[in-house]
């Protein structure tokens, strides 16, 4: 295509193919699409619950035209919803202007995003930061930054029971959960899983032959579970007494997930490198390691890690947009009133025995085991929410959800947990 016939090609659905303009406009039953799903790709999710095809704010529909209010938000990836028109207006503009580069040259749009997030985080002289495209990947270049620290001086890594990292192989390797590394073994060598919050453990593994601890502030996949102020203060006075890294996993807890830009910053504790990804692009996808200081930023080198999309001009952009919705609208103080609200409402609904609320990353907990049956009613009843554990409710909502919101799904647990009730009763009687 010649510069001057550009940008005359096809410019929406209609101009598609009849089968591929119906997905991009969403026509079509949700049973018309389950089943060419099932045709069409792997099983690995198992089958979907719902077909989404639009999304405004905290809302989504579905195909058949039901409309669901999103407390899961992508599992707290879309920070600020669905498409919110400031940072759609951001991604539309700079793809039209500039959309991939090859990691031999860099945009503006890269650059301000790495400085913003060492300005966020109050990172010292000489901290740097890499993109990636997801949280996983991001952990990847956690894990080989943990690997380039001492050598073959200090092959251990220590991560925690109850942790999640990612799928490829060494944020599996991190990764706790046996189910997941079974099938994959071996894993790459050297990591050893510690007790959860137990700070003898964590003192009598911690020695010089150990390259990093890699820690969730909050484990958010076992079920909202946070890391006390005296572990997170004990891993950061071990790790340094030993020259061991400190690598926080903010994938799921950073960029005001929990009220504050960073759970462990805010909690006193700045790590040798953190992790980010999920609601950092606001629903675009993109992953970041932040190295602070000058010993952990040199640890790779060029060559030594790359990536092909991480850091392009339009995901970046996205990040950009989204980091400034944030910043000027107010958005974590409403984190935070939100949140209030949940945890007050929760802790009184007959049938919920312990709520954690962080911010809007909350999980509750249950009397019965009936969590993946609330999870079901809730849907019926147009409500997006998720079961990491038999007993266990997560909500990672947009950050920008509304109190009148969050009081509707309030209003409506008490009779999601007595239709769950009598579900699980019918199906233990067959």
């Amino acid at each position: 295509m010649t510069e001057e016939n550009a940008g005359t090609e096809p410019g929406n659905a209609t101009d598609l193919s009849n089968a591929n303009a119906a997905a991009v406009t969403g026509t079509g039953t949700g049973e018309q699409w389950l089943a060419r799903y099932k045709d069409s790709l792997m099983g690995v999710f198992g089958a979907p619950q719902r077909v989404l095809v639009r999304g405004a704010g905290a809302l989504v529909w579905d195909a058949d035209g039901k409309e669901y209010l999103d407390l899961l938000g992508g599992i707290a990836v879309n920070a600020l919803g669905h498409a919110h028109p400031f940072v759609t207006s951001v991604i539309a503009s700079q793809l039209a202007t500039l959309g991939h580069v090859s990691n031999f040259f860099t945009s503006p749009t890269q650059i301000a995003l790495a400085e913003k997030l060492l300005e966020l985080s109050a990172a010292p002289a000489g901290s740097k930061v890499f993109f990636a495209n997801s949280g996983t990947e991001a952990n990847e270049a956690a894990f080989k930054l943990a690997r380039s620290h001492g050598g073959k001086a200090r092959p251990t890594i220590l991560a925690l029971e109850g942790g999640f990292h990612g799928r490829t192989m060494g944020a599996l390797a991190m990764t706790a959960k046996t189910a997941y590394r079974e099938p994959f073994e071996p894993m790459p060598a050297g990591v050893r899983h510690l007790p959860f919050n137990d700070i003898d453990a964590l003192r009598a593994a911690l020695d010089d032959t150990v390259a990093a601890l890699v820690i969730e502030p909050i484990q958010g996949e076992a079920g909202v579970r946070p890391l006390s102020a005296e572990y997170l203060q004990a891993a950061r006075e071990l790790t340094r007494e030993h020259g061991s890294l400190l690598i926080m996993d903010e994938v799921q807890t950073g960029i005001g997930r929990t009220g504050n830009w960073f759970a462990s910053i805010a909690a006193g504790t700045t790590p040798d490198a953190m992790t980010l990804a999920k609601g950092l692009g606001g629903g675009f996808p993109i992953g970041a390691i932040i190295t602070f200081g000058e010993g952990p930023s040199q640890l790779l080198s060029a060559g030594q890690h790359g990536t092909t999309f991480g850091g392009n001009p339009v995901a970046t952009a996205a990040a950009l947009a989204t980091l400034h919705v944030l910043e000027t609208q107010n958005v974590l103080a409403n984190v935070n009133a939100v949140s209030e609200l949940f945890a007050t409402g929760l802790a009184k609904t007959s049938g919920v025995t312990e709520v954690r609320a962080f911010g809007l990353l909350i999980g509750f907990d249950l009397s019965d085991d009936i969590a993946p049956e609330v999870v079901s009613a809730a849907l019926d009843a147009g409500f997006i929410i998720n079961a990491p554990r038999p007993n266990t409710i997560r909500l990672a909502p947009p950050l920008n959800l509304t109190v009148e919101q969050a009081q509707s799904f309030l209003t409506a647990l008490p009779a999601l947990i007595t239709t769950a009730t009598a579900a699980k009763l019918m199906e233990k009687s067959f």
